[in-house]
C-alpha cells in the first residue's frame, strides 16, 4: 500500500495515478458524456441554454457585466443535470410509483425552478434599468 502520508515530501504512486493525463481525459470524457445526454434527452435543458445565450447577448448589446448572468446560468444548467441524473436515479431504483421517488423528483425539480427564478430576478434588476433606457422609458 502507497504511503500517503504529507510528510514523505513525494508524490506517491496514488497521487500520480489521479494526476495522470489519461485519467483527466477519462473525467472530462465521462463530464461531457452526461452533458450530451442531458442535451439529448432533456428538452427543458435545450432551453435553458437558449435563453442563457440569448441573456448574454442581451447584456452584451446592453453594454452590463455578462459575469452574473454566466454565473446564474451555470447554477441553472448545473441543476438541470443534477435533476436529470436524480431522475435516472430514481427510476432505476424505485421502477413503480413512490410517494418517496415522487419527492426526490419533485425537490431537484424544485431546485431548478428556484435557481431559474432567482436568475430571472438577477437579469431584471441587472439589465432592467439599461433595457428600459435603450427602449426611451
Amino acid at each position: 500500500m502507497d504511503d500517503l502520508s504529507p510528510r514523505t515530501g513525494a508524490r506517491t504512486r496514488a497521487t500520480r495515478k489521479a494526476l495522470s493525463k489519461s485519467r483527466l481525459v477519462k473525467s472530462f470524457g465521462f463530464a461531457w458524456a452526461g452533458i450530451a445526454y442531458t442535451w439529448g434527452h432533456e428538452p427543458n435543458f435545450r432551453i435553458e441554454v437558449v435563453v442563457g445565450v440569448l441573456a448574454v447577448l442581451l447584456a452584451l448589446w446592453l453594454q452590463v457585466s455578462p459575469v452574473p448572468i454566466l454565473i446564474m446560468g451555470a447554477i441553472v444548467l448545473a441543476l438541470e443535470i443534477m435533476n436529470s441524473a436524480v431522475e435516472a436515479i430514481v427510476d432505476l431504483a424505485s421502477p413503480d410509483i413512490h410517494p418517496l421517488a415522487k419527492l426526490a423528483k419533485d425537490a431537484a425539480a424544485g431546485a431548478v425552478f428556484l435557481a431559474s427564478l432567482i436568475a430571472v430576478l438577477v437579469g431584471l434588476f441587472l439589465m432592467g434599468p439599461e433595457l428600459l433606457k435603450k427602449l426611451g422609458f
